[in-house]
C-alpha cells in the first residue's frame, strides 16, 4: 500500500540560489541587532532627549518613577514601542500571508479589504454607539476586518469545486474596499463629531496608545503569529500553482483557509490598536525575500523581525523631523515607502 498522498513533501519554490540560502542566519541575526536598536532608540529619542542610564534605572525601578522625565519613558515611549513591536511584527508576516495566498506580488491585508471594514466598524462604534476610546476602537476594529475577511471569502468562494483564485480574491477584496469605504465616507460627511473622533484612529500611529491597548491586542498578535508560522509548506505549495499543490497532495481550499484566518488575526489586530499602517505589509516581504530567498518557511519569521524594525524607525523618524512636534508613524511610512516600493516594483528581481 503506498503512502497517503497528503505525506507527500512539498518543495520550496525555486530562485533561492545557494548564496542567499546562505545568508539567512546572518540575517536573521541583523534583523534581530537592528530591532534592538530601534527599539532602544524609541525609548531615548522624542522632544526630551533622556540618557541611556536614566532610562534603564527607570525600567528596573532604580529611581523615583514619579518624576516628569520618568513618566516620559513609562507612560508614552515604552507603550508606543512595545505596540510597534506587536503591530509591525502582525503588519509584515500578514503582508506575506496577503501576497502567498493570491500569488500577487502586490497584495497586501488592504488588498483584501481588511482595512476598510476595520474602519467602517470604528466609524459606526463613534456613530452610533458613541464609543470614543481607543479601548472601544480596538474591538469594533477588529470585528470589522474579520467580517470583511468572511464577506470577501465568500464572494471569491462561488467559484469552480469552491475554489478561490487569486484574481478573484483580489478583486473581491477590491471591490469590497470601495463599497465600504463610500459607505464610511458617507457615514463621517452626515456626522461631523464622529469624523473628529475617527481621523485621530485613522492616520495610523503608535502615539498616544497605552500598555493597555498593546495588552488587548498581544493575545491576538501571538496567536496570529503562531498559526501563521505554521503556513510555510502551505504557501510554498500554493506558489507552485494550485494544480500541482494538489497533485502533491495539499488540501488547497484548507491551506488557503488556514493561511486566511492568520492573515485576518494579524492585520484585524493590528489595524484595530494602530489605525491603518501603510506600506509596511506590502515592503515587508520583499526586503526580507532579497534578503533570505523564497521559502516561506524562512520568510515568515524573517518578517515578523523586519515589520517592528521599519515601524519603529518610522515612529523614530517621526519625532525628529519637525521637533517639538512629531509626524505620525503611519504618514511616514506612506511618504518614504510608496518611493522605495516603486523602485523595487521597477527592479523587477525583486518580484519573486
Amino acid at each position: 500500500m503506498t503512502a497517503p498522498a497528503t505525506t507527500a513533501p512539498v518543495p520550496p519554490p525555486p530562485g533561492a540560489p545557494p548564496t542567499v540560502r546562505r545568508r539567512r542566519w546572518p540575517a536573521a541575526a541583523g534583523l534581530a541587532a537592528a530591532l534592538l536598536a530601534v527599539a532602544v532608540l524609541g525609548l531615548l529619542v522624542g522632544a526630551r532627549p533622556l540618557a541611556p542610564g536614566f532610562v534603564l534605572d527607570v525600567l528596573t525601578g532604580a529611581v523615583d518613577r514619579t518624576s516628569p522625565d520618568a513618566l516620559v519613558v513609562t507612560e508614552a515611549r515604552l507603550p508606543r514601542t512595545v505596540l510597534a513591536v506587536l503591530a509591525g511584527a502582525a503588519l509584515g508576516v500578514a503582508g506575506v500571508l496577503a501576497q502567498g495566498m493570491t500569488r500577487n506580488p502586490i497584495a497586501e491585508p488592504g488588498i483584501l479589504g481588511l482595512n476598510t471594514g476595520a474602519a467602517l466598524a470604528v466609524v459606526l462604534g463613534i456613530a452610533l454607539l458613541g464609543v470614543d476610546t481607543l479601548t472601544g476602537y480596538v474591538w469594533f476594529g477588529f470585528a470589522g476586518a474579520a467580517v470583511a475577511a468572511v464577506v470577501v471569502a465568500g464572494v471569491a468562494g462561488i467559484g469552480r469545486r469552491g475554489s478561490v483564485s487569486p484574481a478573484t480574491l483580489a478583486l473581491a477584496g477590491a471591490a469590497l474596499a470601495a463599497g465600504l469605504q463610500s459607505i464610511t465616507t458617507l457615514l463621517l460627511l452626515t456626522d461631523p463629531q464622529a469624523f473628529d473622533d475617527y481621523r485621530f484612529w485613522q492616520v495610523g500611529s503608535v502615539a498616544g496608545r497605552d500598555l493597555g491597548i498593546a495588552a488587548q491586542a498581544a493575545p491576538f498578535v501571538v496567536a496570529g503569529l503562531a498559526l501563521a508560522l505554521t503556513c510555510g509548506p502551505r504557501l510554498n505549495a500554493l506558489a507552485l500553482g494550485d494544480d500541482v499543490a494538489r497533485s502533491f497532495g495539499r488540501a488547497v481550499g484548507t491551506d488557503r483557509a488556514v493561511c486566511g484566518v492568520a492573515l485576518v488575526v494579524l492585520a484585524g489586530a493590528a489595524t484595530a490598536a494602530a489605525g491603518p499602517i501603510a506600506f509596511l505589509g506590502l515592503a515587508v516581504p520583499h526586503l526580507v525575500r532579497r534578503l533570505a530567498g523564497t521559502d516561506h518557511r524562512v520568510v515568515l519569521p524573517l518578517a515578523a523581525l523586519a515589520g517592528p524594525v521599519l515601524l519603529l524607525a518610522a515612529d523614530v523618524l517621526g519625532r525628529v523631523v519637525t521637533p517639538p512636534g512629531e509626524v505620525q508613524a503611519g504618514v511616514v511610512t506612506a511618504v518614504v515607502g510608496a518611493p522605495l516600493f516603486v523602485a523595487l516594483v521597477r527592479r523587477r528581481r525583486f518580484l519573486r
